[in-house]
């Protein structure tokens, strides 16, 4: 690279070049990156193959539908307001045996009965009751079998508080990650559209889960990766290392399924399922959420894992390969231990009622483990960890290698210009563009008390 060019990179503080000095000529220069880079073309090639294969056609959607309808699963939700709430005797209550209830008037704002006074059945106030906690004046969702012209309580109107708290948390990751920010919210949309438009039809359709899921992961890894950290060698590599780990996280996952031989009837929704899909494999559903689960945390792991030897290399280029691998990994080893305690206290804490239930069924913690309820969150956490240890190493070494063969390519004086100047911290140093918190279009004197480090 002559003085010239890297002058001409400068000029342009919003290109990617700037964040590794490997580029796409040390992707084909070097051999194993090459192959690499030919394996990720063919993954490329089998996941639109995939997507046009197994694109639902909407039939078993409509098809599962209908069944639902036939045995009552079925009910229409409508919008209403509640009106008044008294407590009282029940109905059923008698001098001997008294009974409280409450009693609920609510009013329609669509439906057949659009407008009308509507007075739901009571609700028993006793021990083991459930009564709903609202007043005059709160919104709440109705359910509503038209068969049988029967109205009843299905749960608080709570749609406008998720979208202050959606738009609350888009504005915050905005700001703070500014237009990267920005694509990183177009690709979480893009993954919802991806799982509710392809994965759900296309397994409602008879396709197997797996392979559902696989191509489904493969075209999220590609999309969110490539849309929010843009179509560089760089984030070429933390998509390497992403698919790489997954297939290895398959592999495991798979065996010991196997194994463990689930069956995926250990919750409500998986003895509900098979009374309107016909066919479903329960087993490889589960193992297929096993895969796309595994996905959003291996996307933390290899970003991070590239972020921090292009930011090592960067601080201090004359880093060899060996060393930019060491450096990476020891980083790696903390990210890992902590992720590896996230996931398990995730999956824990997503299920506190039913860790309360297994505290008190006086059952030892080995037989509360063979549960397949717990036994499937343990296969999957242990198995997803794996993946995420591998994927430290291989996103670590290949973002090493591109990174030591860019600056080696660079003369020294290049490589001093992109240090960092030590000056104190500033608001776009918490909210960079995407040329960098350092980078700036004026010189920076040497001489200067924040100038350039020799």
């Amino acid at each position: 690279m002559s003085s010239g060019d890297q002058g001409g990179e400068h000029d342009h503080p919003h290109g990617h070049s700037h964040e590794m000095p490997g580029g796409w000529d040390e992707w084909i220069a070097n051999p194993v990156l090459r192959l690499l880079l030919g394996l990720l073309g063919a993954a490329v090639v089998l996941t639109v193959a995939g997507l046009v294969w197994l694109w639902p056609t909407g039939e078993g959607r409509d098809a599962a539908i209908e069944q639902a309808d036939l045995v009552g699963l079925v009910t229409e939700r409508l919008e209403a307001e509640v009106i008044s709430v008294s407590d009282g005797p029940c109905s059923y209550s008698t001098p001997d045996n008294e009974r409280a209830c409450r009693v609920i008037t609510v009013e329609p704002k669509s439906g057949p009965d659009d407008g009308a006074i509507i007075q739901l059945a009571e609700f028993s106030l006793e021990e083991f009751g459930f009564a709903p906690d609202v007043s005059p004046g709160d919104a709440v969702i109705l359910g509503y079998e038209e068969g049988t012209d029967f109205y009843f309580y299905a749960d608080r109107e709570r749609r406008g508080t998720l979208l202050l708290l959606a738009g609350l948390f888009a504005a915050v990751v905005v700001a703070l990650g500014r237009w990267r920010g920005a694509l990183a919210l177009a690709a979480m949309a893009l993954t919802v559209v991806v799982l509710i438009g392809f994965v759900a039809p296309s397994v409602l359709d008879g396709n197997d889960p797996v392979v559902v899921a696989l191509v489904a992961a493969s075209a999220i890894a590609f999309v969110s990766l490539y849309l929010t950290h843009g179509f560089t060698p760089t984030t070429t590599v933390a998509l390497v290392g992403t698919l790489g780990a997954l297939t290895l996280t398959l592999a495991l996952s798979w065996i010991f399924f196997e194994l463990a031989s689930f069956t995926g009837l250990a919750t409500e929704e998986g003895l509900t399922l098979p009374i309107i899909v016909d066919d479903l494999n329960l087993s490889a559903l589960l193992l297929g959420g096993a895969m796309i689960g595994a996905l959003g945390a291996l996307d933390d792991v290899t970003v991070t894992q590239v972020a921090t030897v292009a930011e090592l290399n960067r601080r201090s280029p004359a880093l060899s390969t060996g060393e930019l691998i060491s450096s990476g990994v020891r980083v790696g080893r903390e990210h890992i231990a902590a992720t590896v305690n996230t996931l398990l206290l995730a999956y824990v804490g997503a299920s506190m009622p039913l860790l309360l239930l297994f505290s008190v069924s006086n059952q030892s913690l080995d037989i509360v483990a063979n549960s397949e309820l717990i036994a499937v969150e343990i296969v999957r956490t242990l198995c997803g960890s794996m993946g995420l240890v591998a994927a430290v190493p291989l996103t670590t070494a290949m973002a090493a290698v591109l990174v030591s063969r860019g600056s080696n390519s660079e003369p020294p004086e290049a490589r001093v210009d992109r240090l960092p100047p030590d000056r104190p911290p500033r608001w776009e140093d918490f909210a960079p563009e995407d040329a960098g918190p350092f980078d700036s279009d004026e010189p920076e004197d040497p001489d200067s008390p924040g100038g350039a480090r020799p």
